[in-house]
C-alpha cells in the first residue's frame, strides 16, 4: 500500500468516524459499527504514521501539506516523542554528548530552578511527590540549558514546556528538544530577560482583535483590559498553564508543526468563541472568565477549538510589518527614554549642587580640579583602547594558534603514516629477497656456461655419440636459461604488482586524508559560522557599549558645563557680597563718625562745605559755561528746629535742580536721622515736608549716581 493512499484512507476514515459519531445512539447496530470504525481508524493511523516515520524525508518535502493536516488531526501517543523529534531537526544533535558533562557543572539558577520546580504540574503524578523522578529530570534539563545559554539562563514558564517534552521521551531527548525549541522556534526571544519578543507579540495579537473583532477590542479598551493580562501565559506557556492539559499537548503538536502562528489562531478562535460573554463583564468578570470558565468549556476535547482556529485568518505579510511598525515604535520610545534618562540625570545634578550650595554656602571649584576630572577621563578612555588592543591581540593569537594546531598531524594521521611505511618496508624486503634469488640462479648459470663451453671446445674430437650428447646438454642447457628468463619475468611482474599494490594503498590513504580534511574543513566552516555569530552578538554588544559610553561622556561634559556655570554663579556671589560688605563697612564708618560727632558742629562743617562747593561751581561757571551739565553731585541741606524758619537753600542758578541733604535732630535726644531722598525737590518743598512730618528731624539726601550708595542710619 503506498503513502499517497493511506493519507486518503485517513482523511475518509475520520470523516467517516465523524458521520458515524453524529448517528450514533439510533440503535445498537450503529453503535458497534462506529467502535468498528474507530477501531479500523486508530489501525490504519498507527500503519501510517509508521510509514511517515520510515519515510520521513520524503514525506517532508513531497507531502508537507497531507503531513500539516495530519498534525492538525493529532499525533498518536506513542508516536509523539519521535513525530517531535522529527518535526524541530533534534534528532542527533551534537550536543546531547555534553548532557551529561553539563549536569556535573554548577549553574547560578539551581536556586530558582529548585524553587520553581513543586509549581510544575503540580497535580500531575509523574511530577507531584517532592524529590521524585520527575521533579529530578525536570531540575536536571532546566540545569543544562541554563548552562547552554548563559543570556537567558532560567526563565518561569519554560519549565512547563521541559515538563510535557519530560512526558513524551527521556531527558536526554527532551534536553536536545528543547534546545531546538528555544533557537528556531522563538522561544529564546520570548525568554530573554527584556522579553522583547513577548512585547512584539502582544502588539500582533492586539492588532488582529482589532481588526478582527472590533467591538471586543472596543470593550477591552473601555475597561483598560490590557491584551499582557490574559495572553502573555498563552505564548510563554503554548497554553500549557490555561488549558487542560491533553488540549494543550494537541495544540502543541501543531505548535511544533507550524510555530507560534497556532498561538495566535488558537487565541482569537477562543476570543470569537466567548465574545458575547466578555462583551458583558467588567475587568475583573473577564478575569474570572480567562480562569475558570474558558477551561472548563475545553474539557470536552480539543476539536472544536482547533477547527475554529483553522478558520481564522492569518497574514503573515501583515505580521512583518506590524514587526517592523512595534520596532519604529520602540526605537523612539528607546530614544525618548534616553533623552528623559540624560535630563533626569541632569536634573540630579543641579539639585545636588543647590544642596551642597544650602548646605555649604557657595562652594569654590578652582580650574585645577576641573583639569583633573578631564584629564581622569582622557586616561579612563585610553586605558579602556589599550583594553580593546590587547583583547584583540589576544583573539589573533588564538587563532593563530588554532591554525597552526590544525595544521599539525593528529594520532591517528601518523598511525597510518607507520602503517604504510611498514607496509614499503615489507614489500622491499620482499623485492630484495627476490633479487638475492634471482642472482644466486644468474650465477649458476654462468657456471653451467662455463662447463658447457669447456666441454664444447673440444667437441669435434668427440664421438658421434658424444656429440649427441654435447646437443642434448646444449638443449637442456637453453632450456634451463629459457627458465630462468621465464623466472626473472615472473619475479618482474611480481615486483610490478607489489609496486601497484603499494601505490593504490598510498592513493587509498591519500584519498582518506583528502576525506578526513573536508571533513575538518566543512567543521571548521561551521565553527567559524557559531565564530561569526558570536562575533556578531559581540559587536552589536560592543555597539551599545558604545552607545552608552557616549551617553556618559555626554552627561560628564554636561556636568561639568554645570560645574563651571555653577563656579561663574559663585564668584557673581562673592562679589556682590564683598560689594555689600564694602558698603556696610562705608555705612558703619559713617554710623560711627555721627556718633561721636557733636551734631552742630557737623552742621557747621556741612555748611562750610556747602559754602566752598558754591564757590568751586561758580568758578566752573565761569571757566567752563556748563549751564545744563552739574559736573559734581549737589547737596542740600536744611535744618529746622521748632519755632525756628531759618532755612538754608543752595540751588543752581540756571534751573539745575540738585538733590537734597537733609539732617535734622531732636532737640531732647540728640539723635540724628539719615534719610534719603531720591527725588530732585527745592529747598522750599523740602521745607513744607519737613513741617508737615515733625519739625524736628534732620535729613540727609544723597542723590542717586554711578560711584554712590544711598544709605539711612
Amino acid at each position: 500500500m503506498s503513502l499517497s493512499w493511506l493519507l486518503e484512507t485517513d482523511s475518509k476514515s475520520l470523516r467517516s468516524m465523524n458521520g458515524s459519531r453524529r448517528n450514533s445512539g439510533s440503535s445498537l447496530v450503529s453503535s458497534s459499527s462506529a467502535s468498528s470504525n474507530l477501531s479500523h481508524l486508530e489501525e490504519d493511523s498507527w500503519i501510517l504514521w509508521g510509514r511517515i516515520v520510515n519515510e520521513w524525508e520524503e514525506v517532508r518535502k513531497k507531502k508537507e501539506k497531507q503531513l500539516k493536516d495530519l498534525v492538525r488531526k493529532g499525533i498518536p501517543h506513542h508516536f509523539r516523542a519521535i513525530v517531535w523529534q522529527l518535526l524541530c531537526n533534534a534528532q542527533n544533535m551534537p550536543i546531547k554528548d555534553q548532557y551529561s558533562e553539563l549536569l556535573k557543572m554548577t549553574s547560578p539558577c539551581e536556586k530558582l530552578i529548585r524553587r520553581d520546580i513543586a509549581r510544575t504540574y503540580p497535580e500531575h503524578e509523574f511530577f507531584r511527590e517532592k524529590d521524585s523522578l520527575g521533579q529530578e529530570v525536570l531540575f536536571n534539563v532546566m540545569k543544562a540549558y541554563s548552562l547552554v545559554d548563559r543570556e537567558v539562563g532560567y526563565c518561569q514558564g519554560s519549565a512547563f514546556i521541559v515538563g510535557l517534552l519530560l512526558m513524551q521521551m527521556p531527558e536526554e531527548e527532551a534536553f536536545c528538544v528543547f534546545v531546538k525549541l528555544m533557537q528556531d522556534y522563538r522561544l529564546r526571544e520570548l525568554f530573554k530577560p527584556s522579553m522583547a519578543e513577548l512585547g512584539l507579540c502582544m502588539y500582533q495579537f492586539e492588532c488582529m482583535i482589532q481588526e478582527q473583532l472590533p467591538e471586543l477590542y472596543m470593550h477591552f479598551q473601555a475597561q483598560s483590559f490590557h491584551t499582557s493580562m490574559y495572553a502573555s501565559s498563552w505564548f510563554l506557556t503554548i497554553f500549557l498553564t490555561s488549558f487542560p492539559l491533553p488540549v494543550a499537548t494537541r495544540i502543541f503538536d501543531i505548535f511544533m508543526c507550524e510555530g507560534l502562528e497556532i498561538v495566535f489562531r488558537v487565541g482569537l478562535a477562543i476570543l470569537q468563541m466567548n465574545q458575547t460573554e466578555l462583551i458583558q463583564l467588567d475587568m475583573e468578570g473577564m478575569l474570572q472568565h480567562f480562569q475558570r470558565i474558558i477551561p472548563h468549556q475545553l474539557e470536552s476535547g480539543p476539536d472544536k477549538v482547533i477547527q475554529a482556529a483553522c478558520q481564522v485568518k492569518y497574514n503573515a505579510k501583515k505580521m512583518k510589518k506590524l514587526e517592523k511598525e512595534y520596532t519604529t515604535i520602540k526605537t523612539k520610545e528607546m530614544e525618548e527614554q534616553v533623552e528623559i534618562k540624560r535630563l533626569r540625570t541632569e536634573n540630579r545634578l543641579l539639585k545636588q549642587r543647590i544642596d551642597t550650595l544650602e548646605k555649604k554656602g557657595a562652594p569654590r571649584y578652582s580650574e585645577e580640579s576641573v583639569l583633573q576630572l578631564e584629564r581622569e577621563l582622557v586616561q579612563a578612555r585610553l586605558k579602556e583602547a589599550e583594553s580593546q588592543c590587547a583583547l584583540k591581540e589576544m583573539q589573533d593569537k588564538i587563532l593563530d594558534m588554532e591554525k597552526r594546531n590544525t595544521s599539525l598531524p593528529d594520532d591517528t594521521n601518523v598511525a597510518r603514516l607507520q602503517e604504510e611505511l611498514i607496509g614499503v618496508k615489507l614489500r622491499e624486503a620482499e623485492a630484495s629477497t627476490g633479487l638475492k634469488e634471482l642472482r644466486q640462479q644468474v650465477r649458476g648459470l654462468e657456471e653451467h656456461w662455463q662447463r658447457h663451453l669447456a666441454r664444447t671446445t673440444g667437441r669435434w674430437k668427440d664421438t658421434p655419440k658424444k656429440n649427441t650428447m654435447s646437443e642434448l646438454q646444449d638443449e637442456l642447457m637453453s632450456v634451463r636459461l629459457r627458465e630462468a628468463e621465464a623466472q626473472a619475468e615472473l619475479r618482474e611482474s611480481r615486483q610490478r604488482i607489489l609496486e601497484l599494490e603499494t601505490q593504490n594503498q598510498i592513493h587509498s590513504n591519500h584519498l582518506r586524508r583528502a576525506e578526513l580534511e573536508s571533513r575538518n574543513l566543512q567543521e571548521r566552516v561551521q565553527t567559524l559560522t557559531v565564530q561569526n555569530k558570536d562575533l556578531h552578538v559581540q559587536l552589536q554588544e560592543i555597539k551599545r557599549r558604545q552607545a552608552e559610553f557616549e551617553c556618559k561622556s555626554k552627561e560628564e561634559v554636561m556636568a561639568v558645563r554645570l560645574r563651571e556655570a555653577d563656579n561663574i554663579a559663585a564668584m557673581a556671589e562673592l562679589q556682590q557680597q564683598i560689594s555689600e560688605l564694602e558698603i556696610e563697612k562705608e555705612e558703619g564708618k559713617v554710623q560711627v563718625h555721627l556718633n561721636h560727632t557733636d551734631s552742630s558742629q557737623y552742621i557747621r562743617d556741612l555748611k562750610d562745605q556747602i559754602s566752598e562747593l558754591k564757590h568751586e561751581i561758580c568758578c566752573l561757571k565761569g571757566k567752563r559755561g556748563l549751564a545744563n551739565q552739574p559736573s559734581f553731585d549737589g547737596i542740600h541741606i536744611v535744618s529746622h528746629y521748632v519755632g525756628d524758619n531759618e532755612s538754608y537753600q543752595s540751588s543752581d542758578e540756571d534751573g539745575v535742580k540738585a538733590p537734597n541733604l537733609q539732617v535734622s535732630q531732636q532737640r531732647s535726644s540728640g539723635r540724628i536721622k539719615l534719610l534719603p531722598n531720591l527725588g530732585d525737590t527745592d529747598s522750599e518743598e523740602d521745607e513744607e515736608e519737613e513741617e508737615e512730618e515733625d519739625g524736628e528731624a534732620l535729613r540727609l539726601s544723597v542723590p542717586p549716581s554711578g560711584s554712590h550708595k544711598s544709605t539711612s542710619v
